[in-house]
């Protein structure tokens, strides 16, 4: 049977409507919103990949290189928090009251430490301290069954490097350097911190090496500027650390944190200056470098799947703070 023109036209025009709307039906239709989340996965550094596109380097008085972009820093803090990625990563007023209450718990509980430690001591007891202040002051301990972890806090003891589980087996001597980790949830926000104790007669080495780490910690704060990078941080601590002949362990670092217990970004200890992650006004995270006396290498222990060690044995130490970025440097949120 022959058609004419008009009726093949209709027929064709009939035929596509139908296979378009199969088509729609059965081919689920792309989720604008899920795809800029996709172009998003990796969070700040779209920005800082859009910064690179349209900066311009200026020198300053020292000769530092600073990245200057065309699109205004209020501008792309706007567009970073509009984004649900992103908006985990900074925080508003609310959320940073909420890790400013969390970390005064933390604050106190370190404090009672402090106070109390002692050679002796077992390192449940530590515990114990740090458990039952951040509970009667309302707060939970985040540590306390985290992918299983057993107790409330780390004690780690010479050459484990962190997360060592309190024992009454494991009693304090004169001469030890003890880090103590602690983080508190306080109405579903985190505060984590640490520091470092020395215990009675501690050898010169063993009290310059807890010296040296929290300089490096120190100095790691003091090079975070908003809309600086998260490699300078990482660099000026290992230049710090490599100038003592310490080294810095690799493996593991800092992260952001607030609303979850770990967040991004990964605040490395070693590194370039002027690369990884844009720092962005409202970003909460930790600086806590882990500086050996020896080697960087570490190893997990194969029984209880937590504790970390130096591969060979030397002395380690480790401080830790919860820092928020502002408009014009760091807010100590918990130390």
């Amino acid at each position: 049977m022959f058609m004419n023109k008009q009726a093949i036209t209709f027929l064709s025009l009939f035929t596509l409507i139908l296979v378009l709307s199969i088509y729609y039906l059965l081919v689920p239709p792309i989720d604008q919103g899920d795809t800029v989340s996709k172009k998003s996965l990796s969070r700040i550094e779209i920005l800082q990949s859009e910064l690179n596109k349209n900066h311009e380097n200026k020198i300053n008085d020292n000769n530092t290189v600073i990245a200057s972009s065309k699109a205004s820093e209020k501008e792309i803090s706007t567009a970073l928090t509009s984004n649900e990625k992103t908006k985990a990563i900074i925080k508003n007023e609310k959320d940073i009251e909420g890790i400013r209450k969390s970390g005064i718990i933390n604050n106190g509980a370190l404090d009672l430490i402090a106070s109390k430690i002692c050679a002796g001591m077992d390192t449940e007891t530590i515990n114990l301290l740090a458990h039952n202040y951040i509970v009667e002051h309302g707060g939970i301990p985040a540590c306390l069954n985290y992918e299983g972890y057993p107790k409330s806090i780390c004690v780690s003891i010479n050459n484990v490097v962190c997360h060592g589980i309190p024992s009454r087996d494991i009693v304090l001597k004169d001469g030890d350097i003890v880090n103590v980790d602690v983080t508190t949830i306080l109405d579903g926000y985190y505060a984590d911190a640490s520091r470092m104790f020395m215990i009675g007669n501690v050898s010169d080495k063993a009290r310059k090496l807890v010296e040296v780490t929290k300089e490096c910690m120190e100095i790691g704060i003091k090079a975070i500027k908003p809309w600086g990078f998260v490699g300078d941080i990482g660099a000026v601590v290992e230049h710090h650390a490599h100038k003592h002949g310490y080294s810095v362990v690799e493996d593991l670092g800092g992260h952001g944190v607030g609303k979850k217990f770990h967040e991004e970004p990964f605040v490395a200890h070693f590194g370039k200056k002027n690369t990884g992650m844009l720092l962005v006004p409202g970003m909460v995270l930790t600086v806590e470098p882990m500086i050996n006396m020896g080697a960087r290498h570490v190893v997990l222990d194969p029984v209880d799947e937590w504790t970390i060690y130096t591969k060979d044995g030397s002395l380690s130490a480790q401080w830790e703070k919860t820092v928020l970025i502002t408009e014009t440097g760091t807010e100590i949120l918990a130390d």
